[in-house]
């Protein structure tokens, strides 16, 4: 860890980009990003006190739920990843630079399903710009309506 990046998007800056995104394709946007460093979900791995970061700033985190279809939720993490879930699919360690892109997949269409019947095994795929593909597996029970439009054999 060490050294604060200064090139690395700040939770912020993070948000500010996901806005834009909202804003091309209308959706609504709920943040929650008041989680202290005495409130991160997770990583205690970094010590129980370490309560600031190496610049002296606290960590944080913010959640943001965007309305529409299909739903989507972005968990940004101060350790500069993120967590997308689209539909109930959840996608860890997504670089924070990379979360615009993954919407814009997600919302404009390029996002779907790779499915086949044997062996059974669904997977939603979201492929983004440069060769950089994301791949989760979805539970059967998990096809809602959109991820059901989205299936190519």
């Amino acid at each position: 860890m060490g050294a604060h990046h200064p090139h690395l998007p700040t939770t912020e800056s993070a948000v500010a980009a996901i806005r834009e995104v909202a804003r091309e394709y209308n959706l609504e946007m709920l943040v929650t990003d008041d989680i202290g460093a005495d409130q991160t979900s997770r990583r205690t791995s970094a010590g129980a006190f370490a309560v600031l970061d190496p610049d002296g700033t606290l960590p944080h985190e913010a959640f943001v739920e965007l309305g529409g279809t299909p739903s989507v939720t972005v968990r940004l993490y101060p350790e500069d990843d993120a967590q997308i879930t689209v539909e109930g699919v959840v996608f860890d360690d997504v670089p924070r630079d990379s979360v615009p892109a993954f919407l814009r997949s997600a919302f404009g269409g390029l996002a779907h399903v790779k499915g086949r019947f044997f062996p059974p095994g669904w997977w939603l795929v979201v492929p983004l710009p440069g060769d950089e593909t994301y791949k989760e597996p979805v539970a059967l029970r998990m096809l809602s309506p959109w991820l059901s439009g989205r299936v190519r054999k």
